[in-house]
C-alpha cells in the first residue's frame, strides 16, 4: 500500500483522486501551476507544491518539475488521472528511472495503446479491421495530404496523443487540407507535447461504442458489468457497463453516455 501520493492533475480528477486516497488512508499531494493556486484540489490535498507558470507546457506537462516535485514532497507515487500525461510513454519510463511507481500500465502498453497511430499499426499487424488511414505516423502537411489521397476524401486529421476532441480536424478537399493538418498539429503540441498526427477516412454519423475492461500488474483482467437500471452507490464514480454509447458529442468530445448501446 502507498504512503503518499503525488497526483500530476488538476480540477474535478485531481479531486476525485483525493477523496478516493483519503477513503483509503494514503496522503496526497496536489500539483499547480501559479493560475492554480487556489484551486479546490490544492485546498483538499494534505500538500500542494507549485511546479510552473500557467502554460500547461510549463507545469503539468512538464515531466521533471513534476517529477522534482515528486521527489522534494517524498512521494511513493505519481497517479496521472486522465489526460496531460497519463498516456505518456516517456513519463512512465522517467518513473521508472527514478523508482517511483507510475499507477498506470507499462511504458510499452501506452507507446502501443496510447499513441494512436502506433495503436492503429498494432491493430492492423494483428489482423483487426480498421478505419482506412494512414499506417505510420504523419508529422507533415505533405505525408498527410498523400495519405488522404490515397483514402480519398472526407478525411480526419486527428493527434496520436490527442483526447477530449483536441488535435482533430475535418478535411474535405485538398483546398483546405493544409490548413486543418497545421491547425490541428499546433493544437496537439500545445495540450500534448506531441506533433506525431495520422489520418483515417472521416465517417459520417457514427457510432461510438465503449467495451470497459480493467487489468492489474499481476495478469488480472474484468470486463465491468453492470444492470443499467442499478443505482449507483453515493461517491463512486466510473462507467461500469458492458457496453456504452457515446451518444452526445460537442467537437468531437464525449458529454453524454448511453448506457447500454443497442449496438
Amino acid at each position: 500500500m502507498f504512503q503518499k501520493i503525488l497526483i500530476a492533475n488538476r480540477g474535478e480528477i485531481a479531486v476525485r483522486i483525493i477523496r478516493a486516497c483519503r477513503e483509503m488512508g494514503i496522503k496526497t499531494v496536489a500539483v499547480y501551476s501559479e493560475a492554480d493556486r487556489d484551486a479546490l484540489h490544492t485546498l483538499l490535498a494534505d500538500e500542494a507544491i507549485c511546479i510552473g507558470p500557467a502554460p500547461s507546457a510549463e507545469s503539468y506537462l512538464n515531466m521533471e518539475q513534476i517529477l522534482t516535485a515528486c521527489v522534494a514532497m517524498k512521494a511513493d507515487a505519481i497517479h496521472s488521472g486522465f489526460g496531460f500525461l497519463s498516456e505518456n510513454a516517456r513519463f512512465a519510463e522517467l518513473c521508472e528511472k527514478c523508482h517511483i511507481r507510475f499507477i498506470g500500465p507499462p511504458a510499452e502498453v501506452i507507446h502501443r495503446m496510447g499513441n494512436k497511430s502506433e495503436a492503429r499499426k498494432t491493430m492492423m499487424e494483428a489482423g483487426v479491421p480498421v478505419i482506412p488511414g494512414s499506417k505510420e505516423p504523419v508529422f507533415t502537411v505533405e505525408e498527410g495530404l498523400k495519405t488522404a489521397r490515397e483514402v480519398g476524401f472526407p478525411v480526419m486529421i486527428k493527434a496520436s496523443s490527442g483526447g477530449g476532441g483536441k488535435g482533430m480536424r475535418v478535411s474535405r478537399s485538398e483546398e483546405d487540407f493544409e490548413s486543418n493538418f497545421l491547425n490541428a498539429q499546433m493544437e496537439s503540441v500545445k495540450g500534448f507535447s506531441d506533433n506525431t498526427m495520422y489520418i483515417e477516412r472521416f465517417v459520417e454519423n457514427p457510432r461510438h461504442i465503449e467495451f470497459q475492461i480493467l487489468g492489474d500488474r499481476y495478469g488480472n483482467t474484468r470486463r465491468f458489468l453492470r444492470n443499467p437500471r442499478q443505482r449507483r452507490s453515493p461517491g463512486s464514480f466510473g462507467k461500469r457497463w458492458v457496453r456504452r454509447q457515446s451518444a452526445r458529442q460537442r467537437r468531437s468530445d464525449m458529454r453524454m453516455r448511453e448506457p447500454s448501446s443497442s449496438f
